[in-house]
């Protein structure tokens, strides 16, 4: 989940997507970030996604679970925020398989219920992302996939200044504004190799990271924006793998 973004001064982040979750619902839905760059990126990354078991791992309102679903997927939606969620039975259904849960916390499901797990711009919330990437490696199945994308680490260095120490773990806060209300919002920056380092010591190999481009398409939609996207870090993507088990 994401929106454009400043950089928050002197306010304590609150990270409650409740109090603005159809806000960011609607801004999500159109945006050049989300919808023109950062989904592609993850359905492309997924592929063909027909009949397998999906768990979208921060559903938010439920973009992605609808278009994994429209793929042939069978995908469960999990959330922290109530609001998020109710947005997304609005889109995907009463019978939708969604569920209210942290992430920091463990997974109501059984080991080795899902073949692909995508995390949509989530990770970056966690500053600890040990307790999380294990618990999704044991809902995996032997072969399957985590799908993820997170802020690109050069995003909160490089407009930082003084630069801080990129190989620290640290946090950073933006100001999402909706309709002229602030929303300050915290995140934790880690290096390519904290994130690499934390997805082997997870159990996980490491498949695909990715930079990809916007959709051509938005180009005429979004110029200005489009150019800049096209030759600025915004997001890194990964695929990373649970091993198959060994004939």
């Amino acid at each position: 989940m994401e929106h454009d973004r400043e950089r928050g001064q002197d306010q304590e982040p609150a990270n409650h997507y409740d109090g603005f979750a159809e806000a960011y619902a609607a801004e999500n839905e159109n945006s050049l970030v989300n919808a023109h760059y950062e989904r592609p990126a993850m359905l492309a990354l997924a592929g063909d996604v027909a009949g397998r078991r999906i768990l979208d791992a921060g559903c938010g309102s439920g973009p992605l679970t609808a278009a994994l679903r429209d793929r042939g997927a069978l995908v469960t939606g999990l959330d922290s925020s109530a609001g998020m969620l109710a947005l997304a039975r609005r889109r995907l259904g009463e019978d939708a398989a969604l569920h209210e849960a942290d992430l920091r916390d463990p997974l109501p499901f059984a080991d080795g219920a899902f073949d692909d797990v995508v995390a949509s711009l989530v990770l970056h919330y966690l500053e600890d992302w040990g307790p999380t990437l294990a618990e999704v490696r044991r809902v995996l199945r032997p072969g399957g996939r985590l799908i993820a994308s997170v802020d690109h680490p050069f995003v909160a260095y490089t407009f930082q200044d003084p630069r801080p120490d990129y190989f620290a773990t640290d946090s950073y806060t933006f100001d999402w504004t909706f309709g002229g209300k602030s929303v300050p919002m915290k995140f934790w920056r880690k290096s390519l190799h904290a994130m690499g380092e934390a997805f082997t010591t997870a159990g996980f190999r490491l498949s695909v990271i990715s930079e990809p481009q916007p959709d051509p398409a938005a180009r005429e939609l979004f110029p200005d924006g489009f150019r800049d996207l096209s030759t600025t870090p915004c997001f890194l993507f990964f695929v990373v793998e649970v091993p198959p088990l060994s004939p």
